[in-house]
């Protein structure tokens, strides 16, 4: 039973930080539209964003934290859950720190 209200709760919080991050954005258009002022001034056109590369790069290292935290686990003795959680947040966060590297340096090749 404690496992479906966690997995309740955590759908819950997931959904009300989206639903208040669109109202929230939506809002603020409207006000600027009422203000008579162009809602296109929210959005970055000199930025140029590579989805598919963020997420490849960032499943490439959950899965080599994963693999790494088997390795850890397994030869190590660490405890199985604090090596896997570790390293899969290391790597992945590894992995988008990367990202934004090889955006920012494909971004100023665009532009030059």
């Amino acid at each position: 039973m404690n496992g479906v209200i966690i997995s309740v709760a955590a759908f819950s919080a997931i959904f009300g930080i989206v639903y208040v991050f669109l109202v929230s954005r939506h809002r603020e258009r409207i006000a600027l539209i009422e203000k008579g002022l162009d809602a296109s001034i929210l959005s970055d056109k000199n930025y140029t964003s590579y989805p598919t590369l963020k997420f490849g790069m960032l499943f490439v290292g959950i899965a080599l934290g994963i693999l790494l935290g088997n390795w850890l686990d397994h030869y190590y003795d660490f405890s199985k859950g604090v090596a896997f959680l570790a390293m899969v947040f290391l790597l992945g966060g590894i992995s988008l720190i990367v990202n934004f590297f090889i955006e920012r340096k494909l971004s100023k090749k665009n532009h030059d």
